[in-house]
């Protein structure tokens, strides 16, 4: 009887542990979601998944890139991981770089990830995060690399446009602008190559010689990437403009339309297929129309685009919060709390949000059905 009543309380107290450990966990789950469900379904979004990266005691994530189909996620002592963008599956996860080590630039290119790491251009496998080729270079870059089918294209701090044969990363030749400004971003195709300058400048040449096809000079430096799309470039200078220029003519370009900010520009435009949004220092995030150049709506605080879906753009603000702007009624649908949220990515191809924060959290989200 007695070994009876032992067990029955044994089995009871099993019960109790398990029970305890149900709630705790659940507690403990619903604390690490970087926004919860609740305050998600107030604009009407849903959690497709979220990750915990392995980030280590004194290192923290910093940076997140879209890349094709995948997401890579970098940390402080310069740790990758990339995750599917679909599932948030970890496709690989290394050490790239010994930390203190710059990463300048993440592109895809044939199925090859192109980077510059302090003075190394490197080519990565996508699959394993494992490194195709790297030549180690005579000289610091400025900006991301770019490149086509047969030359790689790097700005380097000597002011001059660097060119190199794909194969055996030699040198054929170089070129700079007249005014000897400082490269701040490059783009390339077969036909030509686009670079801009903190003088103001944006040059074309033939990507196979040293050779000027046409020039644009805005009033004050180039700021960030120029971004192509189609047959045209759009760009932002420090003269509180943003640009877009249509290049269909190699050698005659068109200025399409400018739209004046609301205070000096540091960064690039995003530009989806049919708006452009451009952040004003300190001031606001601005909608544009693609195809006029005129204003949408203008969110005072508003930092950065995370994406757009269905005529609403989701804008991440400086005040940690994520707001949904209807891109034809000009109007703020709602607002959640993203208070734990330190860095995103800029989604301009579909409707997903790509969040995260210091300590490793990496989560995706997206529009739920209406």
């Amino acid at each position: 009887m007695l070994s009876k009543r032992r067990g029955v309380l044994l089995l009871f107290l099993v019960f109790v542990i398990f029970c305890y450990e149900q709630v705790s966990s659940g507690v403990q789950k619903s604390s690490t979601w970087l926004v919860s469900s609740e305050l998600l379904k107030h604009a009407n979004l849903k959690m497709l998944w979220q990750r915990q990266l392995p980030i280590k005691e004194k290192e923290s994530l910093e940076q997140l890139f879209i890349v094709g189909n995948q997401i890579y996620a970098l940390s402080s002592r310069n740790y990758m991981v990339s995750l599917d963008r679909e599932s948030g599956d970890v496709i690989f996860s290394k050490e790239i770089a010994p930390a203190g080590f710059a990463v300048l630039g993440l592109d895809l290119y044939s199925n090859m990830l192109i980077s510059t790491i302090g003075d190394r251009l490197i080519e990565i496998d996508p699959a394993s995060g494992t490194q195709r080729k790297a030549r180690d270079l005579s000289l610091s870059i400025t900006c991301p690399a770019a490149r086509n089918s047969r030359y790689y294209y790097l700005a380097g701090v000597d002011r001059r446009l660097h060119i190199l044969h794909e194969e055996n990363f030699v040198q054929v030749f170089e070129v700079s602008a007249e005014n000897e400004s400082r490269i701040t971003s490059v783009v390339a195709d077969e036909s030509s190559v686009v670079f801009a300058t903190d003088g103001g400048n944006i040059i074309s040449i033939m990507p196979n010689m040293p050779k000027q096809l046409w020039q644009f000079d805005a009033r004050a430096a180039i700021a960030g990437d120029i971004i192509k799309d189609g047959g045209s470039l759009f760009f932002a200078s420090k003269d509180t403009n943003v640009y877009r220029l249509d290049v269909y003519d190699l050698r005659k370009p068109q200025l399409a339309w400018k739209f004046q900010a609301e205070s000096v520009l540091d960064r690039a435009p995003r530009v989806t297929p049919r708006f452009v949004y451009q952040y004003a220092f300190g001031k606001s995030l601005t909608a544009i129309n693609k195809r006029t150049g005129g204003s949408i709506w203008s969110l005072p605080g508003g930092l950065d685009l995370l994406a757009e879906a269905a005529g609403k753009a989701y804008v991440i603000t400086d005040e940690k919060t994520l707001v949904v702007m209807d891109n034809y009624t000009a109007k703020e649908l709602y607002w959640v709390n993203c208070a734990a949220v330190t860095l995103h990515a800029a989604n301009t191809v579909d409707s997903k949000i790509y969040i995260g924060d210091g300590a490793g959290r990496v989560a995706c989200l997206e529009p739920a059905e209406p």
